[in-house]
């Protein structure tokens, strides 16, 4: 499955290069891509794991910037 998500409160290019290589060392994720021109994530990962690797992409982007939220609906 590959959802892209629209991302609030990205204030720089490092923090999106941070939580793109975090969030592609959890286990199952097939593919991310965060754009800052686009303010978007790009998440690609077996549907039956999509979920729980959301939110722990969601965690692991409030650790890199605490203030950035991931819009999930």
């Amino acid at each position: 499955m590959k959802k892209t998500f629209k991302m609030q409160e990205l204030d720089c290019a490092n923090c999106a290069a941070k939580m793109e290589n975090a969030i592609k060392k959890i286990k199952g994720v097939q593919n991310a891509q965060i754009s800052f021109m686009t303010q978007k994530l790009t998440l690609e990962a077996p549907d039956e794991m999509f979920d729980n690797i959301l939110e722990e992409a969601i965690n692991v982007c409030k650790k890199v910037e605490p203030d950035c939220m991931i819009v999930t609906q």
